[in-house]
């Protein structure tokens, strides 16, 4: 089988029979050992001695008085956050049971990246044995932030982390600013004759997704909305891009992120887009429940139509839990 996305630390889980991911001791060292969470050089004792202790038993309890005694601020609301999340994990029988308690009942104060992290674990899971690197690409789409930029038509999405590592790199070399080149552009574009490079670089985030003119790009995600459907509901839908909507009695729809959700409920509501709001449109696709799955009456023999756009400042943050939380089923449990 081919390997993709190892620094998710997918390794570090344990498949239940029921096909999640059980919590792990070594995934919770993981945890522990993330650059974010190491003890700076200048915390105190009590913190370092928090930290060792965990590092020894992941899964021990922490009193609130381990935590009080710490001495910076900041470092005490860090690990309030990261021991609750410890916690919620541990509580539940598998990271998908415990990604979607999150979601229905309210992610609170968890910080983005342990959710953003969730999403790819499980996605990992879901997308096990997949051998087409579009899919895979664009199911980046669902944990990692995007840059859009425009060339001849074309509409181009890479990885926001690597464009900005990209960009500071330049402004420490003006000699690479004289060239006047996007950093976008320094990153080499998912096609037919690249894909078998994504293998090999998948953990890298390096290669950038032609949304606009590749169709199988649009088709990588469709299979990537199916397959995280499919896991983390038990639901078989079909997923197809589409290049306009002409259904006039469209009832239900989802935004896949906070912009394409204002702008789908404009028109919902029978208002006009701005030219701008029209600009922000990257995709849409029509989804489709089996026909024995309860929905609401209102959705009962109809698609479901889903939009991605992107934010003003040409990012893209696309959100999974839209698609657990927004499909018009009577019973999502």
């Amino acid at each position: 089988m081919t390997e993709f996305w190892v620094a998710s630390g997918h390794h570090l889980t344990r498949r239940t029979d029921g096909g999640g991911l059980a919590v792990t001791d070594e995934l919770l060292l993981a945890y522990l050992a993330r650059p974010e969470v190491m003890p700076p050089e200048e915390a105190c004792e009590a913190e370092r001695a928090l930290h060792r202790a965990l590092m020894a038993e992941p899964r021990r309890s922490v009193g609130g008085q381990e935590v009080a005694a710490i001495a910076d601020a900041d470092a005490r609301e860090n690990w309030d956050l990261l021991l609750a999340f410890r916690d919620h994990l541990i509580a539940q029988p598998t990271l998908e049971a415990a990604y979607l308690s999150l979601i229905r009942r309210g992610v609170g104060r968890t910080p983005p990246m342990f959710l953003n992290h969730l999403v790819q674990l499980i996605l990992r899971n879901a997308l096990d044995g997949c051998r087409d690197p579009y899919t895979l690409r664009a199911a980046e789409l669902m944990f990692r932030t995007q840059r859009v930029s425009f060339q001849d038509g074309a509409v181009f999405l890479a990885d926001q982390e690597i464009v900005e590592a990209h960009e500071a790199e330049r402004k420490a070399m003006p000699l690479l600013k004289m060239f006047g080149e996007a950093a976008i552009d320094e990153l080499d574009v998912l096609a037919d004759d690249t894909a078998f490079t994504y293998w090999s670089r998948s953990d890298a985030h390096t290669m950038v997704l032609n949304l606009g003119s590749n169709p199988n790009s649009r088709e990588g995600l469709a299979r990537a909305i199916e397959a995280w459907v499919r896991h983390m509901l038990g639901i078989a839908v079909e997923v197809t891009p589409l290049a306009e909507i002409r259904d006039a009695d469209w009832r239900w729809y989802v935004g896949l992120d906070a912009d394409a959700t204002r702008i789908a409920n404009t028109l919902w509501t029978g208002k006009r887009l701005t030219d701008e709001d029209v600009l922000q449109v990257l995709a849409l696709f029509r989804l489709t429940l089996p026909a024995e799955v309860p929905v609401v009456a209102q959705a009962k023999g109809h698609p479901i139509y889903l939009m991605l756009a992107m934010t003003p400042d040409r990012l893209v943050r696309l959100k999974p839990q839209n698609l657990l939380t927004g499909l018009p089923i009577l019973d999502p449990s």
